[in-house]
C-alpha cells in the first residue's frame, strides 16, 4: 500500500475471523466457557443471544442450554455483568476483575453521581439515606443468595420508594429506588445477574452478590483487555478499539503502546495486531456457513464492518439504533438474515447475489445450519429483543 506496512485485506481478515471466532466447523468448541474465552465476551443484553452465540460454535449444540446454564449458575465459570460501553456481557470469571477495572469504574462513578443528583432534584432522601438502604439491600441479598428486586424489597421496604425522574421533560418518568440502585451496584461490580425466573430466553433476572475479585490498576487492566481482544479480533483500527471498549482515544493509544501492538495496513487505513501476529494467516480449508443471533459478538465486533458486511445490507439487518439482527454468514461475510417463526421453523434469506455454483453450495450449507439450530432450540421460541426489518418479515 506504499507505507511500508504489511497489507491485510478483507479475505485474510475473514480467514482470521473464521478460525478465531470458532465459526468454521473444524474450529468449533467443546463447551460454553471455551467459546467465551475465545471471544473475550458474549453480548448479554438479550439473554437468548448468549445461548444462540454459544450454540453456533459448539461441536455438539444439543448441550447448549444445559451446559451454558451450568457454567452461568452452578459452576460460575461465566458471569453476566456490565462491561464495555455500559452494556451487559457474559465474561469468563477470570476476566471479571479486568473488565471491572478497565471499563466499569469510570461508568460506575458517573452512574452513582447521576442517581444521587436525580434523587436530590426530586426531593428524595439524601446520599446518606441511599447508602443505608444499599447496605441493607446487600445484606439481604447475601442472606438470600439470589433474589429479585421485589424479593429484596420484602426485606428492605425502602427499595420500593419512588421518585420522579426528569420532571417536566418529554422523557419524564417514575423510578423506584430498587431499579436505579441495583443498576448502580451492577456497574460497581457489587452485584451480578443470577438465574432468570423463566427459561433461557427470559429477561427477568434474579440478582446475586458478585464473586470476589482483586482490585486491579486501571491502566494495567485496560492493557490486558485490549491485548486479549486484539488477539481475537485483530487487525482493528483505533476507531474500532475506541468503539468496542468505550474508552477515550488516549487510553486506547496508551494500551496499544503498552502491548507493543504492530501496525498494519487495512483498506480503511492503519490497523493493529498484537506483536507476533503480522504473518499471513491461512483460513479454514472447508467452506462454512453460520447462523448468528442478533447482537452476536462477531457481528458487533468492529465499528467499520464493510469487510464482512456490505453497506447495502444494513437497512435490512440493523434496527434504527444500530443493533444488528440475526445474520446468515458464508465464508466470512454476512450474506443474509434469518428468523424463527411461531411454529419453530427456522427461515432464512440470502440478500447477496452469490451466483451459480457458489449460491448452491451456500444454500446447502445454510440449510444444514438451520436444521442444526432448530434441532437444539427445540420447543423454545426466540424473538430478538431488538427487531430488524428482515427478521420481522421472515418471522411473519
Amino acid at each position: 500500500m506504499g507505507d511500508g506496512l504489511r497489507y491485510i485485506g478483507a479475505a485474510e481478515r475473514r480467514a482470521r475471523l473464521a478460525l478465531r471466532h470458532r465459526l468454521a466447523e473444524s474450529t468449533r468448541a467443546a463447551g460454553p466457557a471455551e467459546v467465551a474465552e475465545s471471544l473475550v465476551a458474549l453480548h448479554g443484553t438479550d439473554p437468548a443471544t448468549v445461548y444462540l452465540a454459544v450454540g453456533a460454535r459448539l461441536t455438539d449444540p444439543a448441550k447448549t442450554v444445559a451446559e451454558t446454564e451450568r457454567a452461568l449458575y452452578e459452576d460460575r465459570a461465566l458471569v453476566r455483568m456490565h462491561g464495555m460501553r455500559h452494556t451487559v456481557f457474559v465474561f469468563p470469571v477470570g476476566l471479571t476483575a479486568v473488565v471491572h477495572a478497565s471499563t466499569g469504574l469510570a461508568v460506575a462513578a458517573r452512574e452513582r453521581a447521576t442517581l444521587v443528583k436525580d434523587m436530590a432534584k426530586a426531593g428524595a432522601p439524601d446520599a446518606a439515606w441511599l447508602a443505608e438502604v444499599e447496605q441493607s439491600a446487600l445484606a439481604a441479598l447475601t442472606r438470600r443468595g439470589q433474589a429479585t428486586a421485589a424479593e429484596l424489597a420484602e426485606d428492605e421496604p425502602r427499595l420500593r420508594e419512588q421518585f420522579v425522574y426528569a420532571a417536566g421533560k418529554s422523557y419524564e418518568g417514575v423510578h423506584t429506588v430498587s431499579t436505579r440502585l441495583l443498576r448502580v451496584l451492577g456497574v460497581e461490580g457489587k452485584v451480578v445477574r443470577g438465574r432468570p425466573l423463566g427459561s433461557w430466553t427470559s429477561s427477568q433476572f434474579r440478582w446475586t452478590v458478585a464473586p470476589e475479585h482483586p482490585e486491579l490498576d486501571v491502566a494495567g487492566a485496560q492493557t490486558e483487555l485490549l491485548r486479549r481482544w486484539l488477539a481475537v479480533c485483530g487487525p482493528a483500527t483505533e476507531a474500532d478499539l475506541k468503539w468496542w471498549t468505550g474508552w477515550r482515544v488516549t487510553d486506547v493509544r496508551r494500551a496499544l503502546a503498552a502491548i507493543g501492538a504492530r501496525a498494519v495496513s487495512l483498506d480503511e487505513g492503519t490497523g493493529y495486531v498484537v506483536d507476533g501476529d503480522v504473518d499471513l494467516v491461512a483460513g479454514p480449508t472447508e467452506p462454512w456457513a453460520a447462523l448468528l443471533p442478533g447482537l452476536d459478538p462477531t457481528a458487533m465486533g468492529w465499528q467499520r464492518r464493510e469487510w464482512y458486511l456490505a453497506p447495502e445490507l444494513w437497512p435490512s439487518l440493523f434496527d434504527r439504533s444500530g443493533n444488528v439482527g440475526p445474520t446468515v454468514w458464508w465464508n466470512g461475510r454476512v450474506v443474509g438474515g434469518w428468523a424463527q417463526r411461531a411454529d419453530g421453523e427456522i427461515v432464512w434469506r440470502l440478500l447477496e447475489d452469490l451466483g451459480g455454483v457458489e449460491r448452491q453450495a451456500a444454500e446447502a450449507a445454510v440449510s444444514r445450519e438451520a436444521e442444526r439450530l432448530r434441532g437444539w432450540v427445540g420447543a423454545a421460541r426466540v424473538t430478538p429483543r431488538f427487531r430488524t426489518p428482515l427478521e420481522r418479515e421472515l418471522s411473519a
